[in-house]
This record gives C-alpha cells, sequence and structure tokens, in this order.
C-alpha cells in the first residue's frame, strides 16, 4: 500500500508539506520535503506536534485552513435541542449542598 499524501503549502524558497496518510487509516502525518539546494532530507512530523509547534507558521497555517475547508458552511449547522432529556435518561443528581426540591 502506498502511502497518500496532498500538499499543504509551499514556501518561498521552495520547501513544500504535505498532510499524508500512511498504511492505516490512524496513521496521519505531515511530511516536510526541504529544497533541493539545501541538501536536506524529507522528514516526518506527527500531525500533533505540527500543530503544537510554530503557532503563526504559514504552513501550520495553512494546514489548519485545509482542515476547516472540510467543513461546509452550509453543513455546520447545530443540531435543534430537544427540551427534554433523552427518553431512558436518568434525572441529574442535586450538586453537594444543593436540596433536592419535590415540588
Amino acid at each position: 500500500m502506498t502511502i497518500k499524501r496532498k500538499l499543504v503549502y509551499v514556501s518561498s524558497n521552495d520547501d513544500r508539506w504535505f498532510l499524508c496518510l500512511g498504511h492505516a487509516p490512524t496513521d496521519v502525518f505531515v511530511l516536510h520535503e526541504p529544497n533541493g539546494p539545501s541538501g536536506g532530507k524529507p522528514s516526518r512530523v506527527e500531525l500533533h506536534d505540527f500543530l503544537a509547534s510554530a503557532v503563526g507558521c504559514p504552513e501550520r497555517l495553512a494546514l489548519l485552513a485545509m482542515i476547516g475547508s472540510l467543513v461546509a458552511v452550509h453543513d455546520a449547522a447545530v443540531p435543534a435541542s430537544s427540551t427534554g432529556p433523552e427518553p431512558g435518561a436518568a434525572g441529574a443528581e442535586p450538586s453537594p449542598g444543593e436540596e433536592a426540591s419535590s415540588t
């Protein structure tokens, strides 16, 4: 099985970042490919590490925008809440110090 990847960002010096899916559905990571003249080697960055690092960097912002684009505005409606608990749901218990009223 091959690794699937989608281009996230290309920097002004031609470094490239890809969102990748490995051999398992939960194997999602970022692959950084440095530009040729730099002589660097591609590196794998775990998704949580990539998102936690360099808060303002353009490649991180591009990935967040890509993730955000997966949710269309018209599909993002919050479901209407019901007026009562789900059938069969247990009632809430009073907090410590709160008296239960039986009126």
